[in-house]
This record gives C-alpha cells, sequence and structure tokens, in this order.
C-alpha cells in the first residue's frame, strides 16, 4: 500500500507485533510513532543522531541526550513513552531477514489466502461485509454460538461480535490447511486450491510505487548464516553485563539468570492471544495471581495491578488511582502534588499528565528532603493536597530518615503518599512502602525484579495499593481487571507484557523471603564498600548521619573542573579500562551515580575501584602539569583499536597507557568502536530514515 505519508498523513503511530513479535498474552510489544521532518525536535523520546567522533569516522548515539525528564521535569514529554527497544531490534531484524520483496511477498501471500477464504465463504452463501480488507474478514452467520462450540473443537478461536457477526484474520502463519479447516467448521470440508487467481483488492490510488527499505542492510543479509553474523557483529559492539560489571545508578544493571530467561522463549507463553477464551489461559492466570500474592506480601499492600508497562506508566497510574480516590469522596479539587527535589526525574511530568499541579519541596544540605519546607507547604495546600510522590530511598542515594513523619504530615492534610518504587531494591526483606505509611507504588520489575532492561526496555511498572485505593485499580474493556470503581486502562493489554512476568515470577520463586532479603542486604553492603574504597580518592556528596549511603552514592567530580576534566572525561576513559560508566549528571550535574547491585562479586567491585582510583591518578597527572591539560588520555578517550595501532603515534603518553592502564585489563581487552564523539554535531544532524550509506562518509551535513 502507499505509504501513510504519501497518502498525507502528519503523524502515524502503529504496533510493530506483526513483524515477528510473539504475541505473548498481551506483550511486551514494540509501538511506533512517526511523523514528519519538520515535527522532529518536537518527539517525545528519543531519536538517533549520526556524529563523527574524533578520527572523522562516523557514530550513531542518542540525539539531544540528555535526559530531559530530570531538566525539564513538569514540562517532559518523554516520560510518557516507554521505549520497547529490545521488541524494536526484533521487529527490525524482521525486516533486515525479509528484505523488501520478502516483506511484500508475506504481505501478498497473507491477502492472497483472505481472498480464497472470502471466495470459500461465498461459495457456501455466507455473508462477507467487509468492502476493503487486507487479513480480516467479518461474516455474517445464523447463531455464532453453534460456530463458536465447533470452531473450539477444532482449537480455532475467532472474534464474535453480539449481532451473530464473526471477525476472522489471517497471518503469516496461516497456510491453505488452516484455510480449509475454517471452511469446514462453516459448513464444508472440500479441498481448495491455491491456484485461484487473486489480484491485490485495492484501488489503484492505494497501491504503493515508491520504493522502501532501499538502503543495504535490508537488502543484504537473507540467509540465516549472514544474519547471525551480521547480528553477532553488532553483539560485539556492545559492552554488556556478559563483560563486566555495569555500575549505572538508579538503573539497577543486575543478573538476569538464564533460568529465568529460558521460559521467555517457550510457545506456551508466547504464542497466546491477550483475549484468548479464559479456560485456554489457566496456566497464565495463576501465574498472575501468585506473582500478585508475593508483590502485596513484599510491598505490605492488599491490592495490584499488572497493567502498566514501564516505571513512569506505573507513575501514572498510581496517580490516576488517588484522583480517583479524591473524585469518590467528592474532593476533585484537591490537585496539587509535592515532589521532592530528590525525586526520580519522571514524577513531575507524570502528574502534570494525571491532571495535577507540581509543588516542588527542598532538600537541605545533606540531600534529603527538607521536612520544614514539606511541613510548610503541606500546610499551605492543605485544602488541594492531592498527594505527595516520595523516592525511597532517594535519588541521591540516602534512605530518609524522616520518612514515617513525612507521610504522617501528608495524611494529616487529606493527602496520600504515592512511594516510587525505583529503588525498592534497597527495601525488598527489610521494609516495605506500606510500613513506612505510603498508600501506592509502583515496582520496576525491569529492576529489583531481574526483568533485564533491554537496552531501553522491556518494562514493567505494576502498582501495589492499601485498601483505600484498591476499588480503582485499572479495568480494562474486554476483560475484568481492577476493582469495582476502576479507573480505565492504562495499557492496551489486561496485565500489560504479560509474557515477561515469568522473569520476575521465576525469580521470586527460586530466591525465596531469605535470597530476596539477603540480596538486598548485599546491594547495601556492595555500595558502601565501594563508597569506603573510594574514600579519599574521590568526595561522596550524599550520606546518612551514621556516614553510609543506601544502595547507590553519588560521586561528586566538580572538583576537577579546576584542571579542565569534566565528568564526561571520566566516564569515557572508563571504556579503556573495559567498563560501562555509572549514571552521569543525574541527579546533580557533574557527578557519578554508581550502583553495583547485589550481583556483583567482591572481584569484580576491586576491579572497578582500582579503575577508578587509577583515574584518579590520571587526573592528579593534570592537576600537577606532568599531563596535558588538552593532549591526555581523558581527554582522548576511548582510544580505538585502530587509534592504538595506527602507524603513527603523536600524543605525549604511550599507547600501553592508553589502551592497557592496568594489568586485568590485558585479560579481556574490550575495544570501543568508535573514538570521542562530537555531541553537538550529532545534535544538528538527526536521522529520521535511513539514509544512503555514503551519505555517512561526508564530513558535514545541512544543519537542521
Amino acid at each position: 500500500m502507499k505509504s501513510p505519508g504519501e497518502m498525507g498523513a502528519d503523524v502515524v503511530v502503529g504496533c510493530s507485533q506483526r513483524f515477528g513479535v510473539p504475541m505473548g498474552f498481551g506483550g511486551p510489544h514494540a509501538a511506533f510513532f512517526a511523523t514528519k521532518e519538520e515535527f522532529k525536535r518536537q518527539i517525545p523520546g528519543r531519536i538517533i543522531g549520526v556524529s563523527i567522533d574524533a578520527s572523522g569516522n562516523p557514530g550513531y548515539r542518542m540525539a539531544l541526550q540528555t535526559r530531559e525528564q530530570h531538566i525539564r521535569r513538569e514540562k517532559a514529554t518523554s516520560n510518557i513513552c516507554t521505549a520497547q527497544v529490545l521488541l524494536s531490534v526484533m521487529a527490525s531484524m524482521y525486516a533486515v531477514y525479509h528484505g523488501p520483496e520478502g516483506l511484500k511477498k508475506i504481505a501478498g501471500r497473507i491477502h492472497g489466502l483472505t481472498q480464497l477464504l472470502e471466495n470459500g465463504f461465498r461459495e457456501l452463501g455466507i455473508k462477507q461485509v467487509n468492502k476493503n480488507y487486507f487479513d480480516t474478514l467479518k461474516i455474517e452467520v445464523a447463531d455464532s454460538k453453534v460456530i463458536r462450540e465447533k470452531a473450539e473443537k477444532a482449537e480455532l478461536n475467532f472474534k464474535y461480535f453480539s449481532n451473530n457477526h464473526i471477525g476472522i484474520s489471517l497471518d503469516e502463519t496461516t497456510g491453505i490447511n488452516d484455510v480449509e479447516k475454517i471452511l469446514s467448521v462453516l459448513g464444508t470440508t472440500k479441498s481448495i486450491s491455491a491456484k485461484a487467481e487473486l489480484k491485490l483488492k485495492l484501488e489503484a490510488s492505494l497501491i504503493r510505487s515508491s520504493k522502501y527499505l532501499t538502503h543495504p542492510v535490508f537488502n543484504t543479509h537473507h540467509s540465516e548464516h549472514e544474519m547471525l553474523r551480521y547480528i553477532k557483529k553488532l553483539e560485539n559492539k556492545d559492552l554488556s553485563m556478559v563483560h563486566s560489571m555495569i555500575s549505572l545508578g538508579s538503573c539497577t544493571m543486575k543478573l538476569n539468570a538464564t533460568a529465568e530467561m529460558i521460559p521467555v522463549t517457550w510457545p506456551e507463553l508466547g504464542q497466546i492471544h491477550p483475549f484468548a477464551p479464559a479456560d485456554q489461559t489457566l496456566g497464565y492466570k495463576e501465574m498472575i495471581t501468585n506473582l500478585e500474592t508475593w508483590l502485596k506480601e513484599i510491598t505490605g499492600f492488599t491490592g495490584v495491578s499488572l497493567q502498566p508497562n514501564s516505571g513512569a506508566q506505573g507513575e501514572y497510574a498510581g496517580l490516576m488511582v488517588i484522583r480517583a480516590y479524591h473524585e469518590n469522596r467528592n474532593e476533585p479539587h484537591r490537585n496539587i502534588s509535592l515532589i521532592p527535589a530528590s525525586a526520580h526525574g519522571t514524577n513531575p511530568a507524570s502528574a502534570v499528565m494525571a491532571g495535577m499541579e507540581v509543588v516542588v519541596v527542598k532538600s537541605d544540605a545533606d540531600g534529603k528532603i527538607d521536612v520544614a519546607d514539606l511541613k510548610a507547604k503541606a500546610e499551605q495546600y492543605k485544602d488541594k493536597l492531592s498527594c505527595l510522590m516520595v523516592t525511597y530511598p532517594s535519588t541521591h542515594g540516602v534512605f530518609e530518615e524522616s520518612i514515617i513523619e513525612i507521610c504522617e504530615t501528608i495524611h494529616s492534610h487529606g493527602g496520600l503518599v504515592y512511594m516510587d518504587g525505583a529503588n525498592m531494591n534497597a527495601q525488598v526483606g527489610l521494609t516495605s512502602p506500606a510500613n513506612i505509611g505510603a498508600d501506592v507504588c509502583h515496582l520496576n520489575l525491569h529492576k529489583t525484579f531481574c526483568i533485564p532492561h533491554g537496552g531501553g526496555g522491556p518494562g514493567m511498572g505494576p502498582i501495589c495499593v492499601n485498601d483505600k485505593l484498591k476499588p480503582f485499580l485499572p479495568g480494562h474493556a474486554l476483560v475484568k481487571t481492577g476493582g469495582e470503581k476502576a479507573i480505565t486502562a492504562v495499557s492496551s493489554a489486561p496485565w500489560g507484557s504479560a509474557s515477561i512476568l515469568v522473569i520476575s515470577y521465576a525469580y521470586i520463586a527460586m530466591m525465596g523471603s531469605e535470597g530476596l532479603t539477603n540480596a538486598t542486604r548485599l546491594s547495601i553492603l556492595n555500595a558502601n564498600y565501594i563508597k569506603d574504597r573510594l574514600n579519599g580518592h574521590y568526595k561522596i556528596l550524599y550520606t546518612g548521619s551514621k556516614g553510609r549511603c543506601a544502595h547507590e552514592m553519588i560521586v561528586d567530580c566538580r572538583d576537577f573542573k579546576k584542571a579542565g576534566i569534566e565528568v564526561e572525561d571520566i566516564a569515557k576513559r572508563l571504556m579503556d579500562y573495559g567498563f560501562h560508566a555509572p549514571t552521569v549528571s543525574f541527579p546533580v550535574a557533574g557527578t557519578l551515580m554508581i550502583e553495583p547491585t547485589e550481583s556483583e562479586p567482591k572481584e569484580e567491585m576491586d576491579r572497578f575501584i582500582e579503575a577508578l582510583i587509577e583515574i584518579r591518578n590520571e587526573i592528579r597527572e593534570v592537576e600537577e602539569g606532568k599531563a596535558d591539560k588538552e593532549e591526555n588520555v581523558l581527554k582522548n578517550a576511548p582510544h580505538t583499536a585502530a587509534v592504538i595501532t595506527a602507524d603513527e603515534w603523536t600524543r605525549p603518553y604511550s599507547r600501553q597507557k592508553a589502551a592497557y592502564p592496568l594489568a586485568f585489563v590485558k585479560d579481556a581487552k574490550f575495544w570501543p568502536s568508535v573514538s570521542r564523539v562530537d555531541n553537538a554535531y550529532g545534535d544538528r544532524n538527526l536521522v529520521c530514515s535511513c539514509l544512503p550509506l555514503e551519505e555517512y562518509s561526508k564530513t558535514e551535513e545541512t544543519p537542521v
């Protein structure tokens, strides 16, 4: 078909599930959002920019990559979407393997089989009511209940409308035998011929003439072996948990055990339609019920909704439930959300999305919530106070020691407490959201409960609530979920990305209560071990009253600016040591936020600590004038294999110092693919479509 853009559309949304992604009882799936070139700067989330590195080579990077929700806060748009990157990769590889001709053949075959099915209905005297169709027919029958009984005995699921109409969709897995089976249910067992003269049933004005997927990547890898090598080549460019510790604070990059991951590949989980009859999904229901029970025990709450597909969506769902609670009490005017400056960055934008007005609560000098300021603002807005959004422990890596007093203050003024569960892995088994006095929290199953991040997704952000809010948990138009006064669905599937729930289910089942509690203890212990080992080399920005951090810490790198060293230089240099950088400049600019998790053994943490200490020595060389302010290992990091092995070496430090700064690096060197990337160039050159390869070799593009 002609592309939506050629038809004159300004914006197109859709789902890429049909590009090789399993149904999974509702997900995870990657939706897409496409718009005209002129609107690209307004797109929520991130798009890719083509930049150049220090050697003049092309390098891809996220354009405008500053975490917008943490800078713009209540004006942010990026948290309205959850980036299901892993699913996007699956869908894109489907296009890479099949290419433009393969995709067209698949579509043509589906449409041809659908025409054959329509011809069969016509021969049976059954009315097909869709004048225009691609893969879906709607037929009119005398008694759909009788048809349903016969269909389900034949292991076929159709869509049944209330007026004796039936909907039937075909896809690329459908064959001639399936068409014959469908027709036999409707009244014939006659074999049909696939050689019927079938033509595309579309108006000429709708048929596409322009080319698509013209980039070589979609026209090269059409054998299984070539496809395997292409994927492996891409994989080799990524530094992942299989190489070394990833210390991203607030992201909780921990072990995703193989035993937890394997069930995701089972067809019994992947090949279930989200709206299959209830008696066909009893296994899913048992798993979901058990998982909900466990999450209630862990949080101390009484109600759970697994519907939200991300932490940000969980925030939104929790706030909408709070809003429904106030409306049910005839207090719809309660719309003030108090949000501490130390809160997770998506909180303010979620509050605005839920129709609330944000009032920021200050932090004190130690990074904790300023309780006096909170009490003053709770009193000031007591007649309109809806809720407090609090992250516990805070994003500053500190347990708020006044948390119970804080929650009591909000309740005394008629508000409720939303606890952001982003850092729940520092609570499990030791305390709980209910214990501190919260009313609702979301949980990041892709963090605390071991679903992998997948480069940005799949994520899951279920909410847990107390008895006050349980009646308002999200419902669904087609499947009974939520409470008796349920808010409308926040996701298109009743239980969100249901197929990946098995990962958290397996994790909790295998860990048990003792294992989960020990994991929490270890995550806090590991963070404090790193903090103490770095003492004297780096300044730790915030700690509790006893000098301890929670499960993560903020390392202050701002003093190094005097020597011309930025926090980004440290992040890039860590790549030469084989480590992914910690979280940079969040929640405080010029800092590193480090979270080791419970998964890392002491030996790996020691290597990471050695790397940071050695980098501190390299900074000291610049401070003392032993290394040039501009031409030093930090400013030139990372060093690629091409740079190290070049015929000429004019830098004032050795190749050995650049590539193998410590002995352990030699054992398993990870080579960065590109040198230091020009961020400004990448922000000017957004890529909204696949350019020809030769375009990437140009040294300059038209700024946008």
